[in-house]
């Protein structure tokens, strides 16, 4: 079985980040480009105007775009070291980006390919700074230039607590522009940033109905080097970064720093570190920075656990009490790609892109069974258990691609979510049967409108089927999915082969030894025919439109004339470019075949036939195809309520069946390939 494995790179290999920019240029070529004219970099694909801002409003305000070296006298990049302390909220809902990159800052090696240290405002400056991010399976290089907005000379969004250190507000401008604008950035989960820094896939778990192992998974975490942020939910907009009374924010996002045990009166206390991104405004409750619980244990311990500790956003909790308080915890495991330490423990990853399109393969979640089979389906191979185990441990991530930058044209989140099927045993696309009578293994806890849905799961060795989906049917969108698992296992993407079983037709019988149907089409072809005993393309159009119209279980307009000459093209054994009567013999079995296929998928004998059948139509036609293609077909050929009239259908497979036989003409090896030179495909691709 031909089994892939597509991994984000091996221990400590880093995989190269491809420039963004519209002209191909990397950073150094733009900053070299810019020290030679002498001139300070200005970005033309994300200018200082108020479109990078905002894009549903006006600018509330007289924004002025300033360089650091504008706003104080000695600017720096990084000052001391990136901290969590260089991460200040300013008038943009971005918090959850801020918590990010809080945890970004204790993982220096994965700071250090997002944040890459070789610029400055001394040596070499340009005015041109870069920032690297994953996105979809892919490192992204991404170049500004250093005009930041301002108010009366100070810093509107991101900003350092030290008022000359701006990596950190460069860092929100190079994700804004990633993202299409500032305003882009306004609302959004920890995990996304998180994912976007590290490749990472993430986790989220409701504390107040999450495992009994919780504190020793988010230990495990940070050992493993993941990123932990966590959340209280609001019940109403008016609820959004409102402060308890315990000084706890709701609807804000925080970041997990630590996790720890310690000795406290005879017994184990579990301790959890949390950092609010504003740098300020702090849990008051027991364990917080001056609490007494902390002049009662080991002056040492005391000291490690509060070493710098002051009004910084940063504190500690008892476990009980973050359980008690927070609702949801996320967490982003690294990929190989990620972690350079070879004493952490890595994932093995499989991963494939893809599309949900109307008409197709937007087959829509369960709910809709006659359409659910259609969605794209992958299969997964888990053959090694976990050491010391019987069961595979799993982590399966969706992902819809690019739609914060989409908001700008009106689009937002889908709702997506997936199933886990046993797989059988063959290796086709699965149909609408095997869906019926068979239930899942596992799923997605809901499906919901996030970027990503992930879930862990813990499944005995075997075959499975892995279907993603939206919700509803219909509804498009592009698609990542990740597998991540404990040990190796292998992936492929199912009914992703072309296959054609085209049979040469029978031969026809004699004269004498015509059957009455035979004789009856005999005399239909000579009528047609005339004198030169052949049918040309007009004068098929013209037999073919008068027969199908009388046919009241086919809804049918009527055959175009390039419709006809494909027929001919395909049925047309000795080049004269017409009909004779053993051609439209062959041609007239072909017809009423296809004829019985279309109405055996005319669920509803509307006369039409719902372009999610047309993969089995095709498959009874011996004409497989792989999901690119039926979407392609769909577009062509489906109405605006993804059904095909007969017209259509029969255009579509005609034209099919010729290429594919002109394909297997030119293919005689049967390797797959051919080579064509520029007449020759001129030829065919006019003539087909």
């Amino acid at each position: 079985m031909p089994y892939n494995v597509s991994q984000s790179g091996a221990s400590g290999q880093k995989l190269q980040a491809e420039s963004v920019q519209a002209d191909g240029k990397t950073f150094e070529q733009l900053r070299q480009e810019c020290l030679q004219k002498g001139k300070l970099f200005e970005d033309p694909d994300f200018p200082a105007v108020e479109s990078s801002l905002f894009y549903s409003q006006r600018v509330p305000v007289n924004f002025e775009w300033k360089r650091p070296g504008q706003i104080c006298k000695d600017p720096k990049f990084i000052t001391g070291g990136a901290s969590r302390t260089d991460i200040c909220q300013g008038q943009l809902g971005d918090c959850w980006l801020l918590a990010a990159i809080a945890s970004l800052t204790l993982h220096e090696d994965t700071l250090k390919r997002v944040v890459p240290h070789d610029q400055n405002f001394d040596h070499n400056y340009a005015g041109i700074f870069h920032f690297q991010f994953w996105q979809h399976n892919k490192w992204l290089d991404v170049v500004v230039d250093d005009r930041l907005p301002c108010v009366r000379d100070k810093l509107v969004f991101l900003h350092s607590a030290d008022n000359t250190e701006f990596w950190s507000a460069l860092l929100e401008k190079a994700y804004s522009k990633l993202n299409g604008s500032y305003e882009s950035l306004k609302g959004g989960t920890t995990m996304e940033a998180m994912e976007d820094f590290t490749g990472g896939v993430g986790e989220m778990y409701e504390t107040k109905s999450a495992p009994s192992n919780l504190f020793d998974m988010l230990k495990k975490a940070i050992d493993r080097g993941s990123m932990l942020g966590c959340s209280i939910d609001i019940t109403s907009s008016a609820e959004s970064e409102a402060q308890t009374i315990t000084g706890l924010v709701k609807g804000h996002a925080y970041s997990i720093t630590g996790v720890e045990e310690v000795n406290y009166r005879g017994a184990k206390v579990q301790l959890i570190r949390v950092r609010n991104p504003w740098g300020q405004v702090e849990w008051n409750g027991p364990w917080s920075d001056n609490s007494r619980e902390w002049s009662v244990i080991d002056k040492a311990e005391k000291t490690r656990l509060l070493q710098n500790s002051l009004d910084d956003g940063e504190f500690w909790m008892e476990f009980g009490d973050f359980k008690a308080n927070y609702d949801k915890v996320e967490i982003c495991n690294l990929t190989p790609d990620s972690l350079t330490d070879d004493s952490k423990k890595k994932w093995d990853v499989n991963s494939f892109q893809g599309n949900w399109i109307r008409g197709s393969t937007a087959g829509g979640c369960r709910n809709f069974i006659d359409t659910f089979w259609t969605n794209p389906q992958f299969k997964l191979r888990l053959d090694d258990p976990d050491d010391g185990d019987q069961m595979c441990s799993i982590i399966v991530a969706l992902m819809q691609k690019n739609r914060r930058r989409m908001r700008k044209e009106g689009l937002d989140m889908e709702t997506i979510g997936f199933a886990v099927y046993e797989a059988p045993n063959d290796e086709d696309h699965q149909g609408k049967d095997f869906f019926r009578f068979n239930g899942s293994k596992a799923r997605s806890r809901t499906y919901i409108n996030m970027r990503e849905v992930s879930e862990r799961f813990r499944l005995p060795p075997g075959n499975y089927l892995l279907v993603p989906t939206t919700y509803q049917p219909h509804t498009e969108a592009d698609f990542l999915i990740r597998i991540f698992s404990e040990k190796k296992a292998g992936a492929i993407e199912m009914g992703n082969t072309i296959e054609a079983d085209l049979p040469d037709p029978p031969t026809p019988n004699p004269p004498e030894e015509e059957t009455d149907e035979e004789k009856g089409l005999r005399r239909l072809f000579e009528q047609i025919a005339g004198s030169d005993n052949a049918i040309s393309a007009r004068e098929l159009q013209q037999v073919l439109n008068g027969v199908l119209s009388r046919r009241k279980e086919v809804k049918f307009d009527g055959l175009s004339l390039s419709t006809c000459h494909s027929i001919i093209n395909l049925m047309d054994v000795d080049n004269t470019g017409m009909l004779e009567f053993e051609e439209f013999k062959v041609f007239w079995d072909k017809l009423k075949k296809w004829i019985m296929l279309f109405i055996s998928f005319d669920t509803d004998r509307s006369g039409r036939m719902s372009s999610y059948e047309l993969r089995t139509a095709l498959n009874g036609a011996g004409m497989h195809l792989n999901s690119k293609i039926l979407q392609l077909l769909g577009l062509r050929f489906a109405d605006e309520n993804y059904e095909i009239d007969f017209d259509d259908y029969l255009t579509c497979i005609v034209r099919l069946e010729n290429m594919l036989r002109v394909f297997q003409a030119f293919d005689r090896p049967k390797t797959g390939q051919i080579s064509l030179n520029i007449q020759q495909f001129l030829f065919l691709s006019m003539n087909v």
